[in-house]
Formats: C-alpha cells, structure tokens, sequence
C-alpha cells in the first residue's frame, strides 16, 4: 500500500531503540517503553497553503532523520507496521 500524505503532514518510521536500565540491563520489547523522539521520514505532504494560496513545500524530505514531539505524531499501522503521521510543526530538526 503506497500512502502519500497530505498538506503538511510527514509519514515517520520510528526508530527502534533497545532500552536499557541505568545499570545496563537490556528490557525486552513487551516492557512497557517511552514513545521514540527519533525517525526516518517515509513520505511527505505537497505543503501547507499560504495566505496567497501558493504551497509553501515543506524542509524534510524522503530519507531525512529526523526529531519530533514526542506527543504531537498520531500513530497509524499500515501493513502490519507502525508509523507515525507528524504535522511539520512537530517536526524539531533534522538530524545529520
């Protein structure tokens, strides 16, 4: 299934961190995890409309690593895979 997002919205693969305590020991996946700030964007809206109507194209793009909010993105799951849909203004940086 191919997803295009639309307007200003950006589809994020969240990156997978392997969790560890503060003494080293690994937690497995079932443990209960903090939400990944951290991702790799997937797919990207034209952009949002101006005042003057022209699309103002957004600044990440396909492949860009990128940190967001860790509230802000909604999670979808599109053939068996989770990802996160973020508006551009939850996007903080792009990470090089």
């Amino acid at each position: 299934m191919t997803i295009k997002p639309l307007s200003d919205h950006v589809l994020i693969e969240p990156l997978k961190e392997e969790q560890k305590t503060k003494t080293g020991i690994l937690l497995p996946e079932t443990a209960e995890q903090e939400k990944s700030e951290q991702g790799t964007v997937v797919a990207v809206g034209p952009g949002k409309k101006g005042k003057d109507g022209k699309i103002i194209p957004l600044e990440v793009k396909v492949g860009d690593l990128v940190l967001f909010t860790k509230y802000g993105p909604s999670e979808v799951k599109i053939d068996g895979k989770e990802y996160l849909i973020a508006k551009a203004e939850d996007i903080l940086a792009i990470l090089e």
